[in-house]
């Protein structure tokens, strides 16, 4: 009992960390290291802090992470987005909402190539909001458009969030990029079917751009980077669920290919690659320390056996299934309010993980999906949400008026999380008709 009331108190003693603004990671860090010293010993905790460190720096497995992330931002320096982006407005911007809509699929495009949610705002929201902007879009519908279709990166492989809970699970790579894939198309359509019935309820919301010619809307096409992301996606992907590479293989194949295809299509410079090497180092450290930080405090709560306490507690309660993966879902979303998507799977994950696939008998890949899908809704759900202020600095608009564009998408995955526990199989479904 003991040891369990010193877990408790150091989880609390962490979320009061998080509220002085110190760093996720270093919070993590001296919870777990102080947490071990009180449960077993100091040299405990320094044989703990080598261990986590070493494995969480010098694992092969986690060598997939700044291979996905490079490939992102060559994609992002190159200006792969602005093809996509001119040619969705060429193409469908005559429709009442049809740019907004097309920012969906933009987003989810993107995705294929960067799998980061902040990435994908930024890079795609610096070139769409103007546009929408000079069409006179309605600043709600824009924003919360913008913010909504960014959370599709994670929905498409590569996505780093499903990296990071394969790493904490064990789950395979490939099996939770074949897994994401039905959820993400469903996710896009139900953003677009938002956005369409906004655009018919208030017309003036979403203004019609000019009716292009089919020869331009081809051109358009022709010069949109189509076929680059989709042979980058092929290469990387393609080998990844047929066997051919590993994530970190598929990762370096990705990367090689989108400095190719970048290259002979004049798309990147010397320069811009050094600088995509650079923000790739600085995230990577950023992810690898956290990883470590992670494990220390994730020993720790092991350690005191809340874990168990807590699958004991669920396999002797009366609660149905449905109720403990409302309170899962709620303590997901409110932290993940205030903390990043990937320190939210390393700090919940090895928590929860057990008891989804022990006491409550869900499937380890169906589990993945909902959480990536929860993470997207806290990263916009007000008063705490990262989207909304990237938002607020890519456009100027006031985080009020955000706030409000994003409350429909809000609804929307919540419409998706009840789809997820109704239809669990359907969104199975291309991981089990090719046998993983």
């Amino acid at each position: 009992m003991f040891e369990i009331m010193v877990g408790i108190a150091g989880i609390l003693i962490f979320l009061a960390l998080l509220i002085t603004s110190l760093p996720v990671a270093f919070s993590m860090l001296l919870v777990g290291v102080v947490g071990v010293i009180v449960l077993r010993s100091p040299v405990a905790a320094i044989h703990m802090i080598n261990t986590s460190f070493i494995s969480s720096f010098a694992a092969y497995t986690t060598t997939v992470i700044p291979m996905f992330i490079l490939m992102g931002a060559i994609a992002g320096y190159s200006g792969i987005s602005s093809g996509l982006i001119n040619a969705i407005s060429t193409c469908i911007g005559h429709l009442r909402g049809g740019v907004a809509m097309g920012v969906q699929a933009i987003c989810a495009a993107f995705g294929a190539v960067c799998g980061s949610i902040p990435a994908t705002l930024a890079t795609v929201g610096k070139i769409a909001y103007p546009d929408m902007e000079k069409l006179g879009y309605d600043q709600k519908l824009s924003t919360g458009a913008l913010c909504a279709g960014s959370t599709l990166a994670v929905l498409i492989p590569p996505s780093i969030t499903c990296i990071t809970y394969s790493m904490v699970t064990t789950e395979s790579v490939s099996s939770l990029f074949l897994s994401i894939i039905m959820a993400g198309i469903v996710m896009t359509i139900i953003y677009m079917v938002c956005i369409k019935i906004w655009a018919t309820v208030k017309p003036e919301a979403a203004p019609r751009s000019k009716r292009y010619s089919g020869k331009e809307r081809w051109n358009a096409i022709r010069n949109g980077n189509f076929v680059e992301i989709l042979v980058i996606f092929v290469i990387s992907m393609g080998g990844l669920f047929t066997g051919l590479f590993t994530a970190t293989e598929a990762g370096a194949v990705g990367v090689i290919g989108v400095i190719i295809v970048t290259f002979i299509t004049k798309k990147i410079t010397w320069k811009k690659l050094v600088e995509s090497m650079i923000e790739t180092l600085n995230l990577s450290i950023t992810i690898y320390f956290l990883l470590a930080c992670a494990s220390v405090f994730g020993k720790f709560v092991s350690i005191s056996g809340i874990p168990y306490a807590l699958a004991q507690w669920v396999t002797m309660s009366a609660f149905p299934a449905g109720v403990i993966l409302l309170l899962i879902t709620l303590t997901f979303l409110v932290l993940g309010m205030v903390i990043d998507g990937t320190a939210m799977i390393l700090l919940l994950v090895p928590i929860f993980y057990p008891i989804i696939t022990g006491p409550l008998g869900l499937n380890g890949l169906w589990f993945g999906v909902y959480v990536v899908v929860v993470l997207g809704l806290a990263m916009m759900s007000p008063p705490i949400a990262i989207n909304t202020y990237i938002m607020q600095n890519i456009s100027g608009v006031p985080l009020q008026k955000i706030f409000v564009g994003v409350v429909p998408f809000i609804i929307c995955n919540l419409l998706m999380c009840v789809l997820l526990i109704l239809f669990p199989d359907f969104f199975l479904l291309v991981p089990n008709l090719m046998g993983i």
